[in-house]
């Protein structure tokens, strides 16, 4: 049962909206859905806990350790519970999906995400769950940094919250009915986006 799932993205009012911080929008969505508000946790993360009572109970994570150091913030998560790789799902932003896609992998690369090479490095393992959400790629001639850390336009918010809500019922699904049904369900033709 997977019991830490890992929001990437970066702390800061300037970075809250930015396509790099999708990971913090959909722990965020499922903290208010669950009525939870985050608190410091005992490391550089902020932590609450859903499903509280339940066999779905698990703590939504938040590092606050900035992207390219978040294996730092997830290794103390992970040593404070007594918990191992097994029981992580982490969500991020990805620009090798288009505008809308997600797909839930059981493990893989970083695919150029240093969120995800930070953690794996941390890990010392590409073996343990994650949700991804399609960006886009950067336009011809903008640095990749730069645009990943740019606000979605106005013609993209309708796409990126249905997107985010899409994310949080996938994150859902895989604590009720595990990472091998929400794959099944997700992962749908890469060239198209969420409906």
């Amino acid at each position: 049962m997977l019991s830490l799932i890992i929001g990437l993205g970066n702390p800061g009012e300037k970075y809250k909206n930015t396509r790099h911080n999708l990971g913090f929008r959909v722990v965020d969505k499922l903290a208010d859905k669950n009525h939870q508000r985050f608190k410091p946790g005992k490391g550089d993360y902020l932590f609450c806990e859903i499903g509280k009572g339940k066999d779905t109970s698990c703590f939504l994570i938040k590092p606050l350790t900035y992207m390219n150091s978040s294996g730092e913030a997830v290794g103390e998560a992970l040593d404070h519970w007594s918990m191992g790789r097994e029981n992580l799902l982490v969500l991020c932003d990805d620009v090798n999906l288009p505008l809308g896609k997600i797909r839930i992998r059981e493990k893989g690369t970083d695919g150029g995400h240093n969120g995800l090479k930070s953690i794996i490095y941390r890990l010392n393992s590409i073996e343990f769950v994650r949700l991804r959400m399609g960006i886009g790629n950067a336009p011809l001639n903008t640095d990749l940094e730069e645009f990943v850390l740019k606000e979605f336009n106005e013609p993209e918010q309708e796409i990126v919250e249905r997107m985010i809500e899409k994310a949080c019922i996938a994150v859902e699904n895989t604590l009720t009915w595990g990472i091998e049904d929400s794959m099944s369900r997700f992962n749908v033709d890469a060239s198209s986006i969420v409906e």
